[in-house]
């Protein structure tokens, strides 16, 4: 069946035959992209993966995917194929992200004047899914473990400890050396690898003896994934092992779950804790941002988690209830 698509490709090819055999689709174009491109190996592999979903999108509803194309019609169509498939809400939003970023991408290239992509209807949508932080109450009984039997443990939990007060993302805290200590040892400079930032962060005692522990550097990491593994198993023997109950909307449907809060314990847990934490003693959120390097009060506020009674708490005191 002729589409408005297909009859002006067509045409376009008659009319404009050599620079039509120059031309690039919009998913050769994505290939090139993820080749050509510096950014690192997750962002990378996001792209891929949302490469693999337009092919299969294309293929399974023998729709058109091309610069012309990404309209309304198409982010509706590919949001009822990614959810016929199963996925989360806020995975279903990566796919749109990423989508948007190659339409720019393209724009700004000149290879392509369609700009319904930037139409607000053609937004990324998200869901606030139930993330936790552990409290400073927490954090003293992992950091009061006494794992000298088991190193393996031992250094990850130390490793960690110091995550959750200095609000490091796990990739810049594997590559803080001695030379990243300053001021005699009170504040940790880092040149962050996401925002390519300098933050420096001033050092808590915890973290001070950690590093006396281990002669003025970090304990060995490990892959992230093994850490993440091995961070559960500390926090269930610090016995942080109440129940949460979570919900999330997948294929389009909310599913409830209930977890032991260690089972959702990982290495970002550690930079959510800092800022909360901090947050609740009342540091300034400006503050708490140039340590944490967040540039937008949008993207920090979502790394603070506190219910509405520690909201409650923290206001206790202030002058206007007062």
């Amino acid at each position: 069946m002729p589409t408005v698509y297909k009859i002006k490709d067509a045409l376009n090819k008659e009319i404009f035959k050599e620079e039509y055999a120059q031309s690039k689709g919009f998913l050769q174009f994505i290939e090139e992209l993820i080749r050509d491109t510096n950014r690192k190996r997750n962002t990378k592999n996001q792209w891929k993966q949302t490469l693999r979903k337009l092919y299969e999108y294309k293929k399974s509803t023998n729709s058109e995917v091309d610069f012309d194309t990404i309209n309304l019609d198409f982010y509706d169509g590919f949001i009822k194929f990614l959810t016929k498939e199963n996925y989360t809400k806020n995975t279903i939003g990566g796919f749109i992200k990423n989508v948007k970023i190659f339409m720019n991408e393209a724009f700004e290239r000149k290879l392509t004047t369609n700009l319904e992509y930037r139409n607000r209807k053609f937004r990324v949508m998200e869901e606030q899914v139930e993330k936790i932080y552990l409290s400073e109450k927490e954090l003293s009984k992992i950091y009061n473990l006494d794992l000298k039997k088991n190193p393996r443990l031992d250094k990850v939990r130390d490793l960690f400890i110091i995550g959750c007060y200095t609000g490091l993302r796990f990739s810049d805290l594997i590559e803080v050396r001695k030379e990243n200590l300053i001021n005699q040892g009170r504040q940790i400079k880092v040149r962050t690898e996401k925002t390519k930032e300098n933050v420096i962060v001033p050092i808590h005692n915890f973290v001070k003896q950690i590093l006396e522990k281990y002669d003025g550097s970090l304990p060995e990491s490990i892959s992230n994934q093994k850490m993440n593994d091995y961070i559960k198993e500390i926090a269930k023997l610090a016995g942080i092992d109440y129940e949460i109950k979570t919900s999330i909307t997948r294929g389009g449907h909310t599913e409830h779950e209930v977890n032991k809060k260690y089972e959702l314990v990982t290495t970002h847990t550690a930079r959510r804790s800092f800022a909360t934490n901090a947050f609740l003693s009342n540091v300034p959120t400006i503050s708490i941002m140039k340590l944490t390097g967040h540039r937008t009060e949008k993207s920090f506020m979502k790394y603070i988690r506190i219910s509405q009674e520690e909201n409650a708490n923290k206001l206790l005191n202030h002058p206007f209830f007062n």
